[in-house]
């Protein structure tokens, strides 16, 4: 009590002290009219810019209004109703059935792609000079001609070459790992020039004319990766005609065509039942100097276990297969043919 009055207690934010109602002024009371902000460890009110750190020191800073003590509490916040759980319940759970799209026949209408042609292939293409046809008899080789063996660089510059020896590997060469050797030596390196540099490990005789220049078909390495939307192939090839080379695709299927006017217009064809379905029009091909690459945009998001379904006939009335038309291709890297380098 004071000089006869009961003492109230203020409630006015920042204040805190207990006052007489017969004292109780316009100036009395010093306090914060505003709310508390804590935010991003700082510690301030909303009426005023004083802030801390400290939640001790942000209890102590001064009021920044003055006006009347209060003993009016102020209402309290609304506390969630709780709701009395029914330990009985039963809630059923339907599991979410993802839609299937339903696949289409492998024989739909094939669409032939737009390709998007690099600059420099354009300029490339431009600059190409005709194709010459040689006038002389087959079987005649051409002086300048590299010997094809492995690892022999001897070029034929006439008939007295041919009694030279040529030193080759008479294995393959093998990509694995970083590492780069022939499959017939073991002889291992990770620097490409040395590979190439490395000295064979067999004598023998030239190889001028291998016995299947003369085919028409020509290998391509090819490989692919994918994302969750989106599978992008890639066949690996140089020197290929962009005017007569194809790229057709129909929702499960992909089709391409590669020609090489250089190497006797031979072809190279890749003809594949896809593992799941695309979205032909918003898939994209583009041809670069070195390579075409088939950005297959999936219809359905997710993984493919792998890009094609093996295809077998037993009828010429049967459905094409859906395999490479060239013998040995296979999207592994392992093993390299070195003939264009």
């Amino acid at each position: 009590m004071e000089n006869g009055d009961v003492l109230l207690q203020c409630y006015n934010k920042g204040c805190g002290q207990k006052f007489s109602s017969s004292s109780n002024s316009d100036d009395s009371c010093c306090h914060h009219p505003g709310e508390p902000v804590f935010h991003d460890a700082y510690k301030g009110w909303s009426c005023c810019n004083k802030k801390c750190t400290d939640f001790t020191e942000f209890l102590n800073i001064k009021g920044c209004t003055r006006s009347k003590h209060s003993n009016v509490k102020p209402p309290e916040p609304e506390k969630p109703i709780k709701q009395d759980v029914d330990v009985n319940e039963v809630i059923e759970v339907k599991p979410i059935v993802p839609v299937i799209k339903e696949r289409p026949p492998f024989d739909s209408p094939m669409t032939t792609m737009k390709p998007d042609i690099a600059p420099s292939l354009k300029q490339q293409a431009l600059s190409t000079s005709p194709e010459v046809v040689s006038d002389k008899p087959s079987g005649e080789i051409a002086p300048g001609t590299i010997c094809k063996n492995g690892g022999c660089n001897v070029s034929y510059q006439g008939p007295e070459t041919n009694n030279t020896s040529c030193t080759y590997h008479p294995g393959v060469p093998i990509f694995h790992e970083g590492l780069k050797f022939w499959s017939c030596c073991q002889k291992r390196t990770t620097d490409f020039n040395a590979f190439l540099n490395q000295v064979g490990c067999s004598q023998g005789q030239h190889l001028w004319i291998k016995e299947d220049e003369d085919k028409k078909t020509i290998q391509c390495r090819w490989d692919y990766h994918q994302t969750a939307s989106h599978v992008v192939v890639s066949i690996y090839a140089k020197q290929y005609c962009i005017q007569n080379s194809t790229i057709q695709l129909n929702p499960i299927r992909l089709n391409a065509c590669l020609v090489f006017p250089q190497q006797n217009s031979a072809t190279f064809k890749l003809d594949v039942e896809l593992r799941g379905i695309v979205d032909v029009k918003a898939s994209q091909v583009s041809m670069y100097g070195t390579k075409v690459e088939i950005k297959l945009k999936k219809a359905e998001p997710g993984s493919w276990s792998r890009l094609e379904i093996p295809r077998t006939t037993t009828t010429a009335e049967e459905k094409p297969k859906a395999t490479t038309e060239v013998a040995d291709i296979t999207p592994q890297i392992d093993a390299v043919d070195l003939d264009d380098l």
